[in-house]
C-alpha cells in the first residue's frame, strides 16, 4: 500500500460522524477529517483515547494544562475523556485513531506529542479507509493489534507548553500570546505584574518546570511552527518571534529541535 494511494480513499471517510464510530465494537476505529486553515474544533472530550495524526498542516491542542503544536509526520496522544480545542494552522488533513482506554492502559494520562514512523503512517493511512465495523479474526484486526504495539514505543517529540496558574504568570503568558517577539526580562516583568524576580523565578520552576528563559524559548518554538504551518517565510516568522535575524531563529530552532525548519517540516530525520 503506497501513502498516495491511501491518503485519497481517506476522502470518502469524510462524512463519518464521529458520533457513530465512538461506540463501535471494535478496540481500534480510524477516521479521516480535512479541515482549512484558521479552523477551531471546540472544546469536547471522547470516551476513547485517541492518536490524532497530522498528514498535512499543523494542529495546536490546547486543554487546561497546556499546549501541544502537532507539525505534519507527528501525532498528539489524548486520553480519553481529556477536554480539548483544537486550532488549525494551514489546510489540515486530520487522520485519528480512537482506542478504547483500557487497551493501552500503560499510556500517560495527558497529552503528548510523538514523530510517527513511516510504518505507522501507512497503517494510520490504511485504516482510516476500513469500515468501521471491520471483520474480527482477520487481517484488519491483526493490523490494529501491529499498530497498538507501535504506539506503545513511540518516542516523545518536545512539542508542549504547560500553562501556569499563577495570575501573574497567566498575564505574562497572555501578553506574549498577542506579542511573541516581547523580550522583557524577568526583572521588568516583574514591575509589570507586581511580583519580585525571584518570585516569579520560583514560581515559573514549580509550576511549569522550566526556567522562564527555556519556558519564553519553548513558546516561541511552538509558535513559530504554528505559523510556518500557514506557509510564512522564515525571514518574517524570525522576525515576528523577537530574534536579529532568520540565521539566529534558524540556529535556535536546530538547537531545540535537531533540524532546520526545512528539514523539520520535510521530516528528513524521524
Amino acid at each position: 500500500m503506497t501513502t498516495n494511494n491511501i491518503a485519497n480513499k481517506t476522502k470518502s471517510s469524510l462524512s463519518e460522524p464521529v458520533e457513530e464510530i465512538i461506540d463501535v465494537p471494535r478496540p481500534v476505529v480510524g477516521l479521516a477529517r480535512d479541515y482549512p486553515s484558521g479552523h477551531i474544533i471546540p472544546y469536547h472530550q471522547h470516551s476513547r483515547s485517541q492518536l490524532v495524526y497530522a498528514s498535512l498542516g499543523v494542529m495546536t491542542v490546547h486543554t487546561e494544562e497546556g499546549i501541544w503544536v502537532v507539525p505534519p509526520l507527528r501525532a498528539v496522544w489524548v486520553p480519553a475523556f481529556t477536554e480539548h480545542q483544537i486550532h488549525v494552522s494551514g489546510r489540515l488533513a486530520m487522520r485519528t485513531l480512537y482506542i478504547q482506554p483500557d487497551i493501552l492502559s500503560n499510556l500517560p494520562r495527558k497529552c503528548f506529542v510523538v514523530s510517527v514512523s513511516p510504518l505507522l503512517r501507512e497503517l494510520i493511512l490504511y485504516v482510516v479507509t476500513l469500515p468501521p465495523l471491520y471483520p474480527l479474526n482477520g487481517p484488519e484486526e491483526r493490523i490494529m493489534t501491529v499498530i497498538l504495539d507501535q504506539i506503545q514505543s513511540l518516542s516523545i517529540a518536545p512539542l508542549d507548553l504547560p500553562i501556569p496558574k499563577d495570575i501573574r504568570l497567566k498575564k505574562i503568558f497572555q501578553t506574549l500570546t498577542g506579542d511573541p517577539s516581547d523580550n522583557r526580562t524577568l526583572e521588568e516583568w516583574g514591575k509589570t505584574v507586581g511580583a519580585t524576580s525571584r518570585t516569579l523565578t520560583r514560581l515559573f520552576r514549580s509550576e511549569t518546570g522550566m526556567s522562564f528563559r527555556q519556558w519564553r524559548q519553548q513558546f516561541r518554538i511552538l509558535e513559530a511552527l504554528r505559523r510556518l504551518g500557514r506557509d510564512e517565510s522564515v525571514t518574517e516568522v524570525a522576525l515576528d518571534l523577537g530574534y536579529d535575524s532568520p540565521s539566529a531563529f534558524i540556529a535556535m530552532f536546530r538547537k531545540a529541535l535537531g533540524q532546520t525548519p526545512g528539514q523539520y517540516f520535510k521530516g528528513e530525520v524521524l
